[in-house]
C-alpha cells in the first residue's frame, strides 16, 4: 500500500504541474480530453481488467451521462452539479438493472449484448429529436461554476476535469487493493473457484458494472459542460472500441495503465487527421500488434523492454570483456 501511495503522489504531482508546461497552448485543451478518456478507461478497466467482464457498450453510459446533464440543465434549468449526481445515480441504476440478465452471458456473447445495448441508446439519441436535438446535436449547455467562478477556459477546465480524474484514480486504486478487488481478481481468474470460497460472483459483477457505468456518466457530464454542445456521434460504437483499445494497450488490471492508454490514443488522432474515417483501422491494427508483442500492455511492456535491453547491454559488455 505504501508503494501505491508513492505512485499516486507522483501521478498527482505530474498532473498538477503539467499546465505550467502547456499553459495557453492547444495541447492543454487536448489534455482535458485525456482526463475524460482516463476516467472512461479506468471505469472499463475495473470491469474488464479486474472482474474479467468485457463491454462494448460503455459509450452508451458516457452518452447517457452527457445527455442527462445537458438536457436537465439547458432545458429544465437544473443546477449542473445536481444533474451530475442525478446522472450518475440514474445511469448506475440502469446498469444495475440490466446487469443481472446481461452478465449471465460470457465472452463474445456478453460483448454482443453490451454492443446491442450501446446501439439502442445511440438510436434513441439520434431519433428523439424533440429532447436530444437528434443528429444536429444539443447546444446551450452551461459551463460548470462555483458561485461567480466559471470554468470557461482551458486551464480552468483542465483542473476541473483532472480533479475528478484524481478522485477516480484514488477510488479505483483503493478498490483494487481491497477485499472487493481481490474478489474481482478471483472471479477474473476462476469464477467457479471464487464461488466455491464464498464470493457472490453474480452480485459482485453487477455491482462493478454499475460502478463502472457511474464513472462513465460523471465523465459524460463533465464532457457536456466542458464542450457545452453534444451530438450522438460522440457516443457511438467508435468510442466504445477506442476505450477497449485504451485499456488493452495501457494494461489490463492496471489503473495507471488506463492513463497511459488514454494518453496515447487521445494524442494519436492529432497526428492521424490525414486518415479521416480510417483511424479506426489503425486502432484495430495497433490493438493486434500490442496483443501479440506486448500482451501486458504499456505499463508492463515498457519495463520489460528496458530489462531486456539492459540484459543485452550487459551481455555485450561481458562478451567484450
Amino acid at each position: 500500500m505504501h508503494k501505491e501511495l508513492i505512485k499516486y503522489a507522483l501521478f498527482s504531482t505530474v498532473v498538477l504541474l503539467a499546465p505550467l508546461q502547456f499553459s495557453g497552448s492547444y495541447l492543454l485543451n487536448v489534455l482535458v480530453f485525456v482526463g475524460i478518456h482516463t476516467m472512461l478507461a479506468v471505469a472499463l478497466n475495473l470491469l474488464l481488467g479486474y472482474a474479467g467482464q468485457i463491454s462494448l457498450g460503455h459509450g452508451a453510459f458516457f452518452g447517457l451521462g452527457a445527455y442527462l446533464s445537458g438536457v436537465l440543465t439547458a432545458t429544465y434549468g437544473w443546477n449542473p452539479w445536481l444533474t451530475m449526481l442525478v446522472a450518475a445515480l440514474v445511469v448506475g441504476g440502469i446498469a444495475f438493472g440490466i446487469g443481472f440478465p446481461i452478465l449471465r452471458l460470457k465472452g463474445h456473447y456478453l460483448a454482443m449484448a453490451t454492443l446491442g445495448m450501446g446501439i439502442i441508446v445511440y438510436i434513441v439519441f439520434n431519433e428523439w429529436v424533440e429532447l436530444t436535438g437528434g443528429p444536429s446535436g444539443f447546444s446551450g449547455i452551461p459551463s460548470l461554476s462555483i458561485g461567480s467562478f466559471v470554468f470557461d477556459t482551458d486551464l480552468k477546465n483542465y483542473y476541473l476535469v483532472w480533479s475528478f480524474v484524481l478522485g477516480c484514480v484514488l477510488l479505483s486504486v483503493n478498490l483494487a487493493n481491497s477485499r472487493i478487488g481481490r474478489a474481482c481478481r478471483a472471479i477474473h481468474d476462476a469464477e467457479v473457484a471464487a464461488r466455491v470460497v464464498g464470493v457472490n460472483a453474480r452480485l459482485l459483477k453487477v455491482q462493478i458494472f454499475a460502478l463502472s457505468a457511474m464513472i462513465c456518466a460523471i465523465a459524460g457530464s463533465l464532457y457536456a459542460h466542458v464542450m457545452t454542445f453534444i451530438a450522438p456521434p460522440s457516443f457511438g460504437f467508435n468510442i466504445s472500441v477506442e476505450l477497449l483499445t485504451m485499456v488493452v494497450i495501457g494494461g489490463l488490471g492496471s489503473i495507471y495503465g488506463s492513463f497511459l492508454g488514454a494518453l496515447l490514443l487521445t494524442l494519436l488522432p492529432e497526428f492521424l487527421r490525414f486518415m479521416h474515417d480510417y483511424d479506426i483501422v489503425f486502432y484495430g491494427g495497433l490493438l493486434m500488434v500490442m496483443t501479440i508483442f506486448m500482451p501486458g500492455g504499456l505499463v508492463r511492456g515498457i519495463p520489460a523492454l528496458f530489462r531486456k535491453l539492459s540484459g543485452l547491454r550487459k551481455g555485450k559488455g561481458a562478451a567484450h570483456a
